[in-house]
């Protein structure tokens, strides 16, 4: 099945824009005004979409970095985000982007530069070394990255750079450009949930044994990893396959190169989570969530979690580098 791939016209002969194009076999390219005029048109099927998605090559003008929810940190004080790609390769069931975007095509910012400039001017301020940013909230950060190419650049510019901290994270196995040295300032992190739940849920993400060789062969460079356990999710049998997981998970990670551990229940707001439900009126997933403080939808099963994570990963970990992510109710 051809790719179609949509072009914004100002940035139809960049150079970053050719090379995304090489990697595809004769793709139907439709030029463009605007990539909203695509990606944000209401009574788009996203299920359909989702099975081969298109991808819209654009420019982003504003709003490189945004600041992260008060309550979000893996240790520092101030917290931004940046997207350079809205939407994700993989087909997690409880993503929240399925209900987020009418649209499941893909969109690529090429001005990288841009994202990075502002990141420059967080490096020279006073507050850079309290500062922490992140990647892979709108995306998932390296899924794409052989397309993108977007990894190599951000390497080259972290190298530079000695006080802001990035966070890259990733559900892939696509590492190759980290077969490096690790940088101190930039923090891999992965994101998990146990096998049996991955495989029904996670729809094309590698199989967790991949995924686990992937993470053994990056550690080897010496890389900060951070384990994002979030969302955790409670099923049938799930204290077991957690255990398991954290077993699996901290006997190939060297203590001293564990950054930090997150933790959260699955939550949406009222309208992600409404459009989820339309999306898959049939998944079993959703059936026990509530309407709860601030219009937020979980189920109540936050006292649980972070009981059993109080429990079980202070036996690996340092409690100062681990991080709830619970909403309150």
């Amino acid at each position: 099945m051809k790719k179609v791939i949509y072009i914004e016209k100002s940035i139809k002969d960049a150079p970053r824009t050719k090379s995304i194009l090489k990697k595809f076999k004769n793709p139907i390219i439709i030029s463009i005004d605007r990539y909203s005029e695509v990606f944000n048109k209401k009574n788009q099927n996203f299920r359909l979409q989702k099975k081969n998605p298109a991808i819209i090559i654009a420019k982003k003008y504003k709003n490189f970095l945004l600041e992260t929810p008060s309550t979000y940190s893996i240790g520092r004080k101030n917290n931004y985000y940046f997207s350079y790609m809205y939407n994700c390769l993989f087909d997690c069931r409880y993503c929240f982007l399925q209900g987020m975007y009418n649209s499941a095509n893909f969109v690529i910012f090429i001005n990288y530069e841009d994202f990075f400039n502002e990141v420059r001017g967080l490096e020279k301020s006073e507050i850079a070394k309290d500062t922490t940013i992140f990647t892979g909230y709108d995306c998932d950060s390296l899924a794409y990255d052989n397309i993108t190419n977007f990894s190599s650049f951000l390497l080259g510019y972290f190298s530079e750079f000695n006080d802001v901290e990035i966070e890259i994270r990733t559900k892939s196995t696509y590492l190759r450009p980290f077969y490096r040295i690790g940088l101190d300032n930039i923090v891999l992190a992965f994101s998990f949930t146990p096998e049996k739940f991955s495989t029904k849920y996670e729809l094309g993400v590698a199989h967790f044994k991949k995924r686990i060789a992937a993470l053994k062969k990056v550690v080897q460079f010496g890389w900060k990893i951070g384990i994002r356990l979030d969302p955790f999710v409670i099923y049938k049998g799930w204290e077991y396959d957690y255990i398991e997981l954290l077993k699996i998970l901290f006997s190939i990670i060297p203590r001293e190169q564990i950054h930090s551990v997150t933790y959260g229940n699955i939550r949406y707001p009222k309208k992600v989570f409404t459009n989820i439900k339309k999306i898959y009126p049939e998944e079993n997933l959703f059936l026990k969530f509530e309407n709860n403080k601030k219009n937020i939808y979980d189920e109540d099963n936050g006292e649980l979690i972070n009981n059993f994570c109080k429990n079980y990963l202070f036996k690996y970990i340092d409690k100062s580098k681990i991080f709830c992510n619970i909403h309150e109710k």
